[in-house]
C-alpha cells in the first residue's frame, strides 16, 4: 500500500499548513509536533459521526482505527433504524450527520414498521449492502475537509498534572497532540470471542483485541464492567430454500432518513423463518456447552436482543421464534438470519440450522459467535459525553454500555459537536431529553448508568408523542445550523416548510375545533390531497405528516402537558418504602421491575428512571396519596 505522508505544523521553518491527509501516517522520523483539536479512536458508527461533526464544525480532526479498510463495517445485522433506533438515525439525520446519507446510498429494501399504531410509534427500517457501506463511509470521510485519517492502535490518552488531554500514545510509541480525545472503542476493549468452550481474544472476527488502552483507564479510576453481545451463523444464499419461507413486504416510501425525498427502490427480498420444537429440543440438550451457561464468560448480554440459547432458557413455554433472513449484500452469496445469535459449538449450530424450515440444507459460511468486552460505567460521564475527572476526554458507543449502530451514531455526533465547542472554548451543546430520543439515552445513561446493554425504544421517552419522526427536522435542524452542520440551501428549503406548516396549523385551529379538525383530516390516506388542497402551496409529504399527526395528537398532547405539571408539583413526594410495585395494575412487567431495582425514594428519582411515562407517575402518586389517606384514617 501507498504511504502518503503530510506533514503537519512547523517543518524545515516553514508555517503551519491545515492541509488534508487521507491515508497512513506512518513514523515521520524527525517530524514536527503533529497537533490536532481532536482526536477520535475507533471508526465505527460512533467514530464516524464524531470524526464528521467535528471536522464540519471547523475543528483540525484526526481519526485513528485498527484498518481503515473497515471504517463503517457492520459485524453484525446488516440494517439501520426501526423502531426507537430509527428516531436516533433521523435525529442524526436532522444534524447533519452521516449515517443517513450513507443509508440513502446503501439499502435494498425499505420499509416502516409499527404502521398499524400512529406515527409517533413507528420507525422506518432500512436493510443494508454492508459491503457498499462500508467503502462509501471510508470514501466520504477521505472527502471530508480538516479530517486526517490515521490506521493505529492507541493505547493510552496523555494527560497532564491537571488530568486535562495533552495528546494520544499509540503501540508504536507514535504521539499525536491534542486537545480532546473521544474514544468509540466498540467491542474492542479486552474483546474475547466465544464459540463453544473455544474462545481468543478478538475486537471482532478476525481482528485483534485492544488491552493497553482498557487498562489505562482502569488506571485512572474509571469503573468499569463487563458487557456481552453476539451473532448468529451466516448461511450460504444458495443453500437455503425461500419457497419455504414468508416473504416480507417491502414498503413504497417516498422519504428515507434524509430532509429530501428520494425515490425508493427495494432490489432485494427479505424473509421469515420459524424455529420449532426439534430446533428447541437441540438448543436445551446442548446448553451446558453454550459460553453463555457454561461459566466461560461473564459478560451480560442485552434484554432485547438475546441468543437463542438465552430464548430457549428464558421462554420455555415459547414453541417458535420469528427468524429475519436478510442479505448481507449486493451480489454477496451469504444470508444472515437475524434473532439466532449464538455461542453454542460450530457442531451444535449446524444442527439447529438444518432443523428449521427452509434451512434444511443450510451451510454455514461463518459460525456464530458471542463477544464479551469491558466498558466504562457511564454515570461517570456528564451530559456532554465528556469524563468527569478527566478534562477533554470523551466517550461514544458501546464503551458507555449501549448497543446498536444507531445508539452509537447518535453519541458519536453528540461528542464530536461538544469536542469541537470545546477547542473553541464556546458552550457545550446538550439535547434535553424532552426534545429529542438522543436526549433521552443520554440522560438515561449518566443518571442511572446501566448493568445490561442498553438500547433505545419509544417506551422510554415521556415526550414520545412530540419526539416523532415525522418532525425531526423543526425540532433540531435550527440547532444544527447554528453550528455549522447544515448548509445554506437546506436551511432556507428547511426554512420554507417550516414557515408553511406553521402557518397551516395556526389556520385550523382557528378555524375548526379539534374535534372538527380531526373529523375533517384524521384519514391521512384519504385526506392527503384535501390537506394539500386546504393549504394550497406545493408542499412534501414529510409537512402533511407533521400537520397531520399534530391535529391527530393534540388532544393527548394537552392531557400529557397537564401530567407533566402535575408530576412537577409532586416531585419530592415520598415512596413508601414497602409499596408493592407488582400489585399495581397498569404499570408494566418491565416497569415494575425496574422500580424494584431502583427503589426511588421519590417522585422526582422515579422520574429518571428509563421508560418511566407520566401516565406511570401519575398511577404512583395516586397510589402513595391514598396510601397516605388510609394511613391517616
Amino acid at each position: 500500500m501507498v504511504i502518503l505522508l503530510l506533514l503537519i505544523g512547523q517543518y524545515y521553518g516553514r508555517s503551519q499548513l491545515p492541509l488534508k491527509y487521507t491515508g497512513i501516517m506512518g513514523n515521520l522520523g524527525n517530524k514536527p509536533k503533529i497537533q490536532f483539536d481532536v482526536i477520535v479512536v475507533g471508526g465505527g458508527h460512533a467514530g464516524i459521526e464524531a470524526a464528521y461533526a467535528s471536522a464540519r464544525m471547523g475543528s483540525k480532526t484526526a481519526l485513528i482505527t485498527l484498518d481503515l479498510d473497515k471504517i463503517g463495517l457492520m459485524p453484525c445485522n446488516p440494517s439501520v433504524g426501526g423502531v426507537g433506533k430509527g428516531h436516533i438515525v433521523y435525529e442524526v439525520s436532522a444534524m447533519g450527520g452521516l449515517m443517513p446519507q450513507l443509508c440513502t446510498q446503501t439499502y435494498v429494501q425499505a420499509r416502516m414498521l409499527n404502521t398499524r399504531k400512529g406515527p409517533a410509534v413507528q420507525g422506518l427500517r432500512l436493510q443494508i449492502d454492508k459491503y457498499a457501506y462500508n467503502k462509501l463511509s471510508k470514501k466520504m470521510l477521505e472527502k471530508t475537509d480538516n479530517l486526517t485519517l490515521v490506521a493505529g492502535m492507541v493505547d493510552e490518552v496523555l494527560l497532564d498534572s491537571n488530568n486535562t488531554v495533552t495528546a494520544i500514545k499509540t503501540n508504536s510509541n507514535e504521539i499525536y497532540h491534542t486537545r480532546t480525545v473521544v474514544l468509540t472503542t466498540g467491542t474492542f476493549l479486552n474483546g474475547k470471542i466465544h464459540i463453544g468452550e473455544k474462545n481468543h481474544a478478538a475486537g471482532r472476527r478476525g481482528e485483534q483485541a485492544v488491552t493497553t488502552l482498557s487498562a489505562f483507564l482502569k488506571k485512572i479510576g474509571l469503573r468499569m464492567g463487563r458487557l456481552k453481545t453476539g451473532t448468529p451463523p451466516r448461511l450460504a444464499r444458495e443453500s437455503v430454500d425461500f419457497s419455504k419461507l414468508e416473504y416480507q413486504e417491502p414498503d413504497s416510501l417516498n422519504y428515507l432518513f434524509e430532509f429530501y425525498p428520494h425515490e425508493v427502490k427495494n432490489t432485494h427480498a427479505c424473509y421469515i423463518a420459524h424455529t420449532n420444537e426439534k430446533t428447541h429440543t437441540i438448543i436445551k440438550d446442548n446448553l451446558h456447552k453454550s459460553a453463555m451457561y457454561s461459566g466461560n464468560m461473564s459478560g451480560k448480554g442485552p434484554r432485547y436482543c438475546p441468543s437463542i440459547e438465552d430464548k430457549i432458557a428464558r421462554f420455555p413455554d415459547k414453541q417458535s421464534h420469528h427468524i429475519f433472513v436478510e442479505p448481507e449484500g449486493v451480489g454477496v452469496d451469504e444470508i444472515y438470519p437475524s434473532g439466532i445469535s449464538t455461542s453454542l459449538p460450530l457442531d451444535v449450530q449446524q444442527k439447529y440450522i438444518n432443523s428449521i424450515v427452509g434451512f434444511e440444507n443450510a451451510i454455514i459460511t461463518k459460525p456464530g459467535y458471542a463477544i464479551e468486552y469491558d466498558f466504562v460505567l457511564p454515570d461517570q460521564l456528564t451530559e456532554t459525553l465528556e469524563v468527569k475527572t478527566v478534562d477533554g476526554l470523551y466517550l461514544a458507543g458501546q464503551i458507555n454500555g449501549t448497543t446498536g449502530y444507531e445508539e452509537a451514531a447518535g453519541q458519536g455526533i453528540v461528542v464530536g459537536i461538544n469536542a469541537s465547542l470545546k477547542c473553541k472554548r464556546q458552550e457545550p451543546f446538550i439535547l434535553d431529553r424532552g426534545e429529542s430520543y438522543i436526549g433521552v439515552m443520554i440522560n438515561d445513561l449518566v443518571n442511572l448508568s446501566v448493568d445490561e446493554p442498553n438500547r433505545m425504544f419509544t417506551s422510554r421517552a415521556e415526550r414520545r408523542l412530540r419526539l416523532r419522526q415525522d418532525n425531526v427536522f423543526l425540532r433540531l435542524t435550527d440547532k444544527a445550523y447554528n453550528l455549522g452542520l447544515i448548509d445554506e440551501q437546506m436551511h432556507q428549503d428547511f426554512t420554507k416548510e417550516k414557515i408553511i406548516i406553521k402557518e397551516t396549523l395556526e389556520r385550523i385551529r382557528s378555524k375548526f375545533s379539534n374535534s372538527q379538525a380531526l373529523k375533517t383530516f384524521d384519514d391521512i390516506t384519504c385526506n392527503e390531497q384535501k390537506l394539500r388542497d386546504y393549504i394550497g402551496k406545493q408542499v412534501s409529504g414529510r409537512a402533511i405528516a407533521v400537520i397531520h399527526a399534530e391535529i391527530r395528537y393534540e388532544p393527548y398532547l394537552l392531557r400529557e402537558e397537564q401530567e407533566i405539571k402535575k408530576n412537577k408539583q409532586y416531585q419530592s413526594l415520598v415512596l413508601p418504602k414497602d409499596l408493592l410495585y407488582s400489585d399495581i395494575q397498569g404499570l408494566s412487567k418491565e416497569l415494575q421491575e425496574k422500580l424494584n431495582r431502583y427503589k426511588p425514594a421519590n417522585i422526582a428519582q422515579a422520574a429518571l428512571i428509563p421508560g418511566i411515562t407520566p401516565a406511570a407517575l401519575s398511577l404512583l402518586i395516586f397510589k402513595t396519596r391514598m396510601r397516605s389517606k388510609e394511613n391517616k384514617q
